[in-house]
């Protein structure tokens, strides 16, 4: 690969490039660069043969890259039905407690949210008008 291949810079850098390729190439598919050779004529035959191995590159490329969007999609489908699931659950649990809440409770939150403050903390206890409720007698 140090042979030179021609005088002038830019066709120099051409070569360069080339033998660059090559050793990448040869790398990439497992092969001894002394098997993949450039000969300085550029015949039609070394033309083909860099083309075949470079279509063998980009489809050994393409079949991990394939391989890694399947794998990807198959982990996205799992996390979907995860979230669904959630969102399923969520959704009961918004509703059971909205039938619980009284009237007074949900015009209180619907306040809350319109206004955009934050509603209480669930470490402090229930709200005021809970705590009345839960603590009276039952009906």
């Amino acid at each position: 690969m140090n042979s030179p291949c021609y005088s002038v810079a830019m066709d120099l850098g051409v070569c360069q490039l080339r033998n660059f390729s090559i050793s990448f190439l040869s790398s990439l598919l497992g092969t001894e660069t002394s098997s993949v050779k450039l000969d300085n004529s550029s015949s039609g035959a070394s033309v083909v043969a860099i083309d075949n191995k470079i279509e063998q590159a980009m489809d050994l490329v393409k079949s991990h890259l394939m391989y890694a969007v399947r794998e990807e999609v198959e982990v996205l489908k799992e996390q979907i039905k995860e979230l669904i699931e959630r969102n399923s659950q969520l959704e009961q649990e918004n509703n059971l407690l909205k039938n619980l809440a009284s009237p007074e409770q949900l015009a209180q939150f619907q306040a809350q949210v319109q206004s955009g403050s934050p509603p209480p903390s669930s470490t402090q206890g229930p709200p005021a008008p809970l705590a009345a409720q839960n603590s009276g007698p039952s009906a």
